[in-house]
């Protein structure tokens, strides 16, 4: 058996050189190296961003976005949008372990797994796409996918329904990363809060900032808003369009007193919501661009062009323990996990 790379730079095809995500195209064929392990993929989960994009491109016709998805992966060997340049992660059942790796993962084979790294650099085939939920951006597909050395994962939870675990497991570094972010007493705006990642983020900034802090939800529509609402995890509520910055600013200036937040987390799905962020934050504040639809050349001109000198941070999907941190939010909160349950399961 071939021995392979930790970080799987053996299956990059094209440019030589580069790590598997940055790469245009890497192998995927279904032969493992002696460091990778083959799952049979039963679901891929897509990038919010990626997904949007993909159903605009398709006119929302189901067939067309199987042809868009199937030509991603046959061209670049991953599911790696050109346009939005994310992609998602999968569930399926591990099939074959390599023996380098053996006594090093906590895993089986016919153990299922959810992988914790991006499509962007998983290899992936696929035979058949099952069905379409463009409500939920899961797609099931009959096809294989290669998890590198490096490649993080987590055991699908016996007490969660596959589904719903693969929809929290697919945002989980947003929760994690605000646990880090946010201190007691804190203003925290989560914008896009009443989506699959803003409300996980808004329950773990109330339990970081406590019972008497500001925590914002900003909504696209009231009706986007009604659900969260009811969560009782914001107590303030601004509905605006997150692409008209100064609509945006004036907004959150009024909300807080002119105090501004101190904590911003942006979980939109969609480009040209850097500025809204910027301006909504106290220049001593951090903002969190947990959105793959950020333009980070956008956010640090965009700070520059107005003189703030607020902390920015990129999106990184990964945090310790983000994992654990997201189903436990789940396992605490019914009222989460049924509105996950209607919502992305």
């Amino acid at each position: 058996m071939k021995k392979g790379c930790k970080f799987g730079t053996h299956r990059v095809i094209s440019p030589k050189g580069l790590l598997p995500q940055p790469a245009e195209k890497i192998d995927n064929t279904m032969e493992i190296y002696d460091n990778e392990i083959l799952i049979d993929v039963q679901t891929l989960n897509i990038d919010s961003a990626s997904f949007t994009q993909i159903k605009k491109q398709a006119g929302d016709d189901v067939d067309k976005i199987k042809e868009i998805m199937t030509n991603i992966v046959a061209t670049r060997g991953k599911h790696h949008n050109p346009v939005t340049g994310s992609g998602g992660m999968l569930i399926g059942t591990i099939k074959e372990i390599g023996p380098a790796l053996k006594d090093k993962v906590d895993v089986k084979v016919g153990d299922k797994i959810a992988t914790l790294v991006s499509l962007s650099l998983t290899p992936l085939q696929i035979d058949e796409i099952v069905e379409v939920r463009k409500d939920i951006d899961q797609v099931d597909i009959k096809g294989q996918a290669v998890l590198f050395e490096s490649g993080i994962f987590a055991k699908l939870p016996e007490d969660l329904p596959e589904n719903l675990a693969l929809s929290v497991l697919d945002v989980a570094g947003a929760p994690a990363q605000t646990r880090k972010l946010v201190k007691k007493n804190d203003t925290v705006l989560v914008i896009g809060g009443a989506g699959k990642s803003g409300t996980l983020c808004l329950y773990e900034a109330r339990k970081q900032a406590g019972p008497d802090a500001d925590i914002i939800c900003l909504a696209h529509s009231e009706e986007s808003a009604v659900r969260t609402r009811e969560l009782g995890i914001a107590n303030k509520f601004i509905i605006a369009d997150a692409t008209k910055p100064v609509d945006v600013y004036e907004k959150v200036k009024e909300a807080t007193g002119g105090k501004m937040a101190d904590v911003t987390i942006n979980c939109v799905n969609i480009p040209d919501t850097e500025m809204s962020c910027i301006l909504s934050t106290d220049p001593e504040g951090v903002i969190y661009f947990f959105s793959m639809a950020t333009s980070f050349t956008a956010a640090a001109l965009g700070a520059e062009g107005v003189g703030m000198d607020t902390t920015m941070i990129i999106g990184n999907g990964y945090a310790k323990n983000h994992a654990d941190i997201a189903i436990e939010i789940i396992r605490e909160s019914e009222d989460i996990k049924k509105l996950y349950t209607e919502l992305y399961a």
